[in-house]
């Protein structure tokens, strides 16, 4: 079984080119930080915000489960580490807040892409076909490698991936990655951003698992709060976050008591069950 899979946004830069702190700037009315958080969070088991320890105090970071750096100045990749070293037998879907452009599909196809016997697994930049290291899944086997790039004396995640086994995943959005760093960047970026990184509102849906789902999912029903537009990106985030073994192609799914297929739109309240062959109608 794979590793459960759990989130963390960086939000420990000094934004020194953007002097003013990169995390509460606003896009369509809400700090990116709250927005990164919102993209991730339906998507992985549990999601955290990484900081430095002078940032502990700070009220918007506060909102939100933290794990601090272990290290002082070593740049994202003490972020990274830090979170292997909280939790060691889990992956991370690691994720920097400063990506507007960032939405919901970009993500599902990173998670739907991950290798877990890879060391991660990332988008190959569209720029320089190098791996793109602040969008990624780092593996647990990752905590090794990061202990001894750091113990090396080195602090770039970029370099550490090019080097080593890394699976890389064309970018189908290739804006998606698309950072901020300057004041002129991000007036240009607040004219083209608009509604929520480009993901569907959060809704609240009824899932009903039969069979042998019941049993991965270790319950029949639950409610949750997904962004999820239709039942396929749906079961792939339940995948994440249940570890469910089987693939669309051999369930059958009903939304509202009715069979439907997997581009059927979802609505707020919808009921929908995801039924294995054996489990009938």
């Amino acid at each position: 079984m794979n590793p459960p899979l759990y989130g963390l946004v960086l939000s420990g830069g000094r934004s020194r080119r953007m002097q003013r702190d990169k995390a509460q700037l606003e896009y369509d009315g809400r700090p990116q930080l709250a927005r990164a958080v919102d993209l991730l969070t339906p998507l992985v088991e549990r999601c955290f915000v990484s900081a430095r320890e002078d940032q502990r105090r700070d009220p918007q970071r506060g909102a939100y489960p933290c794990i601090t750096d272990r290290r002082p100045d070593l740049g994202p990749i003490g972020g990274i580490e830090a979170a292997l070293h909280a939790h060691p037998t889990v992956a991370w879907l690691v994720l920097a807040c400063d990506l507007p452009f960032l939405d919901a599909a970009t993500l599902q196809q990173l998670i739907a892409g991950r290798d877990p016997a890879r060391l991660a697994t990332a988008f190959r930049s569209a720029r320089d076909d190098q791996p793109e290291p602040l969008c990624a899944i780092y593996e647990p086997a990752a905590a090794a490698a990061i202990e001894a790039w750091i113990g090396a004396d080195q602090r770039c995640p970029r370099a550490l991936l090019t080097r080593s086994s890394v699976a890389l995943l064309a970018l189908r959005n290739p804006r998606a990655l698309d950072n901020i760093n300057t004041a002129a960047e991000y007036r240009q970026a607040t004219g083209q951003v608009s509604g929520p990184v480009g993901q569907a509102p959060l809704q609240s849906l009824r899932i009903q698992y039969f069979a042998l789902l019941r049993e991965q999912a270790g319950r029949s029903e639950e409610t949750l709060r997904s962004a999820a537009r239709d039942a396929r990106e749906l079961y792939t985030e339940l995948q994440t976050l249940r570890r469910l073994q089987l693939r669309p192609e051999q369930l059958r799914v009903a939304v509202n008591d009715e069979f439907a297929d997997w581009a059927r739109p979802l609505r707020e309240g919808d009921r929908v069950a995801f039924l294995p062959p054996v489990a009938g109608g």
